[in-house]
């Protein structure tokens, strides 16, 4: 499984319709609305690199009220239960 984080800056006064609309297409399994630099957030899962282009360029961009994107593709996944999981191999 390929996780994309895409960074959303969109029209103010469309944010909630655009991260609904966003939260709606398949591959996005998260919609977040956010502070700092980004007005959403979504994480994208996907089988293959080529339905990255599908998910975020061809449905994420062309929903109303998203101005643009910043796409980055995760290497790895780290999560406390990973953690907690390896450093209790052997352990009864």
């Amino acid at each position: 499984m390929i996780t994309a984080i895409v960074l959303i800056n969109a029209d103010v006064h469309r944010i909630p319709e655009a991260g609904q609309a966003i939260a709606e297409i398949d591959g996005v399994t998260e919609v977040y609305s956010v502070t700092g630099g980004a007005d959403l957030i979504a994480l994208v899962k996907v089988a293959r690199h080529e339905d990255l282009a599908d998910v975020i360029a061809d449905r994420i961009n062309k929903a109303q009220g998203v101005i643009s994107t910043d796409t980055h593709i995760a290497f790895r996944t780290y999560s406390r239960s990973d953690l907690d999981a390896a450093f209790s191999i052997g352990l009864d």
